[in-house]
C-alpha cells in the first residue's frame, strides 16, 4: 500500500485544476502583455483567477498579486515593507517558517530592530507579550506570524493579533500558506496589512502564490522588470499556474466544510487509534480545534527503529515528513520543536491529511507505527 500524508509538504493537483490549465499549455499560449487576441485571451484568465482569489478573502481585485509562491509573497512584505514604509522594528516568533525568520535575520543585519514573541508549550503565542512588545516602543512596526504553523499546526488567533495592531499601529502580516483553502477569511472584518498564499497547498500547481496587501498600504515591486501586476511585480506571468490556482481555490472554497469535517473526522480516528495501539504516544501542539486540523504531529519514544523512523516508514510506502519540507535537506532539527522545547528523546513525525486520505490508509500507518514504536529492545542495544 502506498499511503501520502505529507499534504502540508505539498499537495496533489486536482484534475480539475489540470484541465483548466492545460489549454494554457497548448493552443492558449499568448503573452498577456501582448494586445492582440491571443494576449487578451490570457489576460482575461489571469484575471478570472485573480477574482475568484479576491473574492475568496473578500478583497479587491486591485489588493491581490499573483507571485511565485509563498516564499516570495513573505519576502516581499517584509522586504518592502522595511524599504517603503518606514518600518524600523519587526515583531515575529521563533517558530516561524524559514522563509519569514531568514527574512527577518537579514533586515535586523541591516539595523531593524527584531523582537521575538514568546511561545508556549503548544507552540501557542503569548499574546500578553505580544502585547508588551507593541507596548514598549512607539517605533513604526511590522508583526508578521503566521496563522496555522507548518510543522505542529498551532493556529494563531488574527482577529486577536489584529485588533493589537490596530491599537498600537502596527502593520500586520500574516503567512496563510497553510490555511487558504481550508479556513474562511474576509479581510473586510479581519483587519490585515498583508496576507500570503501559495497555490500547491490546496492541489493547486507548484510555482505559483499570491499575495494581498490592502489598498491603504503601499510598497514598491520586489522583482523589478516590466509593468506586470499592475506595476506590483515585474517579469511574463506564469500563466497556466495562475490558472489552475485559481481553478483549485475555487473548488477548495466551494467544498470547504465537507472537507474540514472529513479531514477532522479522520484526523480524530488516526488519534484514537494511536492512543490505543502506542505505548506512550503523544503530540506535538494542539490536538483540537486550537490546531490545523489537517496536521497531527505524532512522538514517540527513541529505539533502534524509530530512529530512522521516516526511513522506514518510506519502506513501508508511507509518505511523511519530520517537519518542513523546505529544511528537510538540512543536518539542523526542527527549529520548531527547538522551539516549544520538545523532548530530545523522542522522535517526531508530521503527518498531514487531505479529502484523499481514508480510513483504511490510517489503519495501515498505525500498524506499521506499532511495529516501529513498541519495538522490544535488545540487551545492550539502544
Amino acid at each position: 500500500m502506498k499511503v501520502y500524508l505529507d499534504n502540508a509538504a505539498t499537495t496533489p493537483l486536482a484534475k480539475e485544476a489540470l484541465d483548466e490549465m492545460m489549454p494554457f499549455l497548448t493552443d492558449n499560449f499568448g503573452n498577456p502583455s501582448s494586445i492582440h487576441s491571443y494576449g487578451r485571451k490570457s489576460r482575461a484568465a489571469i484575471e478570472k483567477a485573480r477574482k475568484i482569489v479576491a473574492g475568496g478573502i473578500n478583497a479587491s481585485t486591485a489588493e491581490v498579486f499573483f507571485t511565485s509562491c509563498g516564499t516570495e509573497s513573505n519576502n516581499m512584505v517584509i522586504k518592502q515593507a522595511v524599504k517603503n514604509l518606514g518600518v524600523k522594528r519587526i515583531i515575529s516568533s521563533p517558530i516561524e517558517h524559514h522563509c519569514v525568520l531568514h527574512s527577518v535575520d537579514m533586515e535586523a543585519r541591516e539595523g531593524i530592530k527584531v523582537d521575538m514573541v514568546r511561545i508556549g508549550h503548544y507552540g501557542e503565542v503569548d499574546y500578553d507579550h505580544l502585547e508588551t512588545l507593541l507596548k514598549e516602543s512607539d517605533e513604526k512596526t511590522l508583526v508578521t506570524l503566521m496563522h496555522s504553523n507548518n510543522e505542529i499546526g498551532t493556529l494563531l488567533d488574527l482577529e486577536k493579533v489584529s485588533a493589537l495592531c490596530q491599537q498600537y499601529g502596527a502593520y500586520f502580516h500574516t503567512d496563510t500558506v497553510q490555511t487558504i483553502g481550508y479556513f474562511p477569511f474576509d479581510v473586510q472584518k479581519l483587519k490585515v496589512d498583508f496576507l500570503s498564499g501559495s497555490g500547491h497547498k490546496f492541489h493547486g500547481p507548484k510555482g505559483v502564490g499570491f499575495v494581498y496587501i490592502n489598498s491603504s498600504v503601499q510598497i514598491s515591486p520586489f522583482i523589478d522588470g516590466g509593468s506586470q501586476e499592475r506595476n506590483m511585480r515585474g517579469g511574463t506571468e506564469n500563466l497556466y499556474g495562475i490558472v489552475g490556482l485559481g481553478k483549485a481555490l475555487e473548488l477548495a472554497l466551494a467544498n470547504m466544510d465537507t472537507t474540514r469535517q472529513y479531514i477532522t473526522e479522520l484526523k480524530q480516528y488516526m488519534k484514537d487509534k494511536l492512543d490505543h495501539e502506542l505505548k506512550d504516544v503523544s503530540y506535538n501542539g494542539y490536538t483540537d480545534d486550537r490546531c490545523h486540523y489537517k496536521v497531527l504531529n505524532v512522538s514517540v519514544p527513541l529505539n533502534t527503529r524509530t530512529d530512522l523512523i521516516l526511513f522506514n516508514l518510506d519502506i513501508a510506502g508511507i509518505y511523511a515528513s519530520g517537519g518542513s519540507a523546505c529544511t528537510s535537506g538540512s543536518e539542523v532539527g526542527s527549529h520548531v520543536l527547538a522551539g516549544i522545547n520538545a523532548p530530545a528523546d523522542r522522535k517526531s513525525v508530521r503527518f498531514s491529511f487531505s479529502k484523499h486520505n481514508t480510513r483504511e490508509e490510517v489503519d495501515y500507518v498505525v500498524e506499521e507505527l506499532k511495529k516501529m514504536a513498541n519495538v522490544k529492545e535488545m540487551a545492550g542495544v539502544k
